[in-house]
């Protein structure tokens, strides 16, 4: 059964709560398509082959993590831009976008779905003192090697995570935030921390890890970030009674 465009967009802004986040990115709709959706397809980006594969399997909707029209980036509608624009408007397609919204989200967030897959437990905010902070710690239910994280995350993902530190050592207290959150490494220090997990590095991050004896995994940006936007697209296709597909474009970063 088919539900109005402003009706399931404004559910999905309330469910996020997306008003709340100063972004670098608008979060909600960010191409207007027809006005009644009954097929979504999500997926974390919204590049050009995941618009062509939604052209493909007739969406209303792309439901995505990263959207358009980013704080810095060119403005003139030109080359790629004008191309994944002209596919959207071509098809009558909407592009709906939650950035840091979805990270954060307690239930279908990056982070949560993360956590929930890894079995960690008592998730809480990383930085309880900020309105805006997405990032989370908890615990396994009883430590293990860091060696064995790794694995799981291997087995999850599909790639190889960069780890930096002892693989025997013993982790328990995780903190983790998906994408590319590697700043966030100085707040698992301050909460005490065993083992931070982010989706990607920077030189001074591994100097960090090492020097404050923490235990560190860069697991990938886009691996981190694919279970949010399947959790969200599922609860939409739950909630108003419409099809939905996630649609996986390979990203090694």
């Amino acid at each position: 059964m088919p539900v109005d465009l402003q009706q399931l967009v404004a559910y999905t802004d309330n469910l996020l709560q997306a008003e709340r986040f100063a972004d670098y990115c608008p979060n909600g709709l960010q191409v207007q398509g027809r006005s009644q959706v009954e097929r979504i397809v999500s997926g974390v980006t919204a590049c050009q082959p995941l618009l062509d594969a939604a052209a493909e399997l007739g969406a209303d909707l792309v439901l995505v993590h990263h959207g358009f029209f980013w704080r810095g980036e060119a403005q003139p509608v030109v080359g790629m831009k004008r191309r994944r624009l002209g596919r959207l408007l071509l098809h009558d397609i909407s592009l709906l976008a939650y950035h840091l919204p979805l990270d954060a989200h307690p239930e279908l967030g990056n982070n949560a779905q993360l956590g929930e897959l890894l079995g960690i437990l008592d998730q809480q905010p990383l930085d309880a003192g900020n309105p805006e902070g997405v990032g989370c710690i908890g615990s396994l239910p009883a430590p293990l090697p860091a060696a064995a994280l790794v694995a799981q995350l291997a087995t999850l993902t599909g790639r190889a995570p960069l780890h930096i530190g002892d693989s025997a050592a013993p982790v328990q207290r995780i903190a983790w935030c998906t994408g590319a959150a590697q700043s966030y490494i100085g707040a698992a220090v301050a909460a005490g921390a065993d083992l931070f997990l982010t989706g990607e590095v920077s030189e001074q991050t591994v100097h960090i890890a090492r020097e404050e004896g923490l235990q560190f995994i860069a697991a990938g940006h886009h691996a981190t970030e694919r279970y949010g936007v399947q959790a969200l697209g599922a609860h939409l296709a739950a909630r108003f009674g419409l099809e939905h597909r996630f649609v996986d474009i390979d990203n090694p970063a």
